[in-house]
């Protein structure tokens, strides 16, 4: 392998890509339309973008139930579809891939984005996680535990989510599995008190997340679905516990057997010692390799540097950026011709808003610069 592996194209699935730098899910909060529409800006936003060997979109809500945040865009509805449309064919011409991300926030909503209704989750466990609502942030409440006519329908929302993506344009789609939304919420022992075929052991926590890849997978192929987890990744109260690791290693062996494209693994920047996910603190997708015979994707805390270590070491096949993507539309080409990276932008500009600190960013490296190799040095941009 040489040191431009993150140049050399793949095979993702049954996607075909010319390099292994994937742009990370970021919400971005400019769906400003009460239809949840990604708007013409969203499409600008991506196609500058669409060097990257794949695009993940920002998480999307497959259902209005799912919805745990103002201005973030849907795919439930045709007219959401259609405005999808507008931003993959973009992306497509300009020469990209871009896949959807779609994800239900669970016990992490509020009544003021739900109609008044409680958020639902698989247990009535609360978060307690501050939620962006129409009037500001709100702590999440204790939430409604879903019934089994809820869990079957919300597995159909994924499905339905995963049709309309095709009718969309996407290339693929991605299951949300991370943080402490609700695929995580149904594999915590700690959030998940059910005592049906949706929780107590193992097996049956896991229940939840693979009925919804296959709903994904028959709705669409196997190699047209990827799924994204972060077992070490904290959230307001929720937290790994002693039955993480066997859960997730239960887990990713199962989804080993579906075949689908991918599983990207999110690491997180805390300090893991003394914690049951200890085993985790050089590298969560390196972790799982030996129970995943798949492509795997890294996410989390990588510069160019550490990023070539993990593929070159067969850690990881693909890996995945964030905040750089944000003010370096151009990412690819600046890793490509050895050129700095712009700075990280304001957080003011991160969420919400128009172009400014969105689409306004040049494309032109403006210096070269020395190759950076520890991990450190800018690990703040994921």
């Amino acid at each position: 392998m040489t040191t431009d592996i993150l140049l050399q194209p793949i095979n993702l699935g049954e996607i075909e890509l010319p390099n292994r730098i994937v742009m990370a899910s970021m919400s971005r909060a400019r769906t400003e339309n009460a239809a949840l529409i990604p708007t013409p800006l969203q499409a600008e936003y991506y196609q500058q973008r669409a060097s990257a060997g794949l695009i993940l979109t920002e998480g999307t809500w497959p259902s209005r139930e799912a919805i745990g945040a103002i201005n973030v865009p849907g795919l439930f509805t045709e007219e959401q579809a259609e405005g999808w449309k507008r931003v993959t064919d973009a992306v497509h011409k300009a020469g990209g891939r871009i896949i959807v991300q779609l994800g239900h926030c669970g016990a992490v909503s509020h009544p003021d984005l739900l109609g008044g209704s409680l958020p639902l989750a698989p247990s009535a466990v609360s978060v307690n996680q501050q939620v962006f609502t129409p009037d500001g942030f709100h702590t999440s409440p204790v939430p409604a535990a879903m019934t089994l006519d809820d869990i079957s329908r919300t597995i159909g929302d994924y499905a339905n989510a995963t049709r309309l993506a095709q009718k969309a344009g996407f290339d693929g789609v991605e299951l949300h599995g991370t943080v402490g939304y609700l695929i995580p919420e149904f594999l915590s022992d700690a959030f998940n008190l059910r005592d049906d075929d949706y929780g107590g052991s193992v097996e049956n926590r896991v229940r939840f997340p693979l009925d919804v890849l296959k709903a994904m997978a028959s709705e669409w192929r196997p190699g047209r679905v990827g799924l994204k987890l972060s077992p070490a990744v904290s959230m307001g109260d929720f937290r790994p516990t002693a039955q993480t690791l066997p859960t997730y290693e239960h887990l990713v062996a199962q989804v080993s057997k579906l075949k689908i494209a991918y599983i990207q693994f999110q690491d997180s920047d805390a300090d893991f010692a003394g914690t049951p996910v200890e085993s985790l603190k050089d590298g969560t997708a390196g972790y799982f390799r030996k129970f995943y015979d798949g492509l795997i994707i890294a996410n989390g805390g990588l510069n160019r540097g550490t990023a070539e270590t993990l593929v070159q070491a067969e850690m990881a096949d693909l890996v995945a950026f964030g905040t750089p993507f944000l003010s370096n539309p151009d990412l690819v080409e600046r890793f490509r011709d050895d050129v700095a990276l712009a700075p990280v932008p304001s957080r003011e500009t991160w969420y919400a808003g128009g172009a400014q600190g969105y689409a306004d960013y040049p494309a032109r490296p403006p210096k070269r610069f020395a190759r950076q190799t520890d991990r450190k040095a800018d690990a703040n941009q994921t």
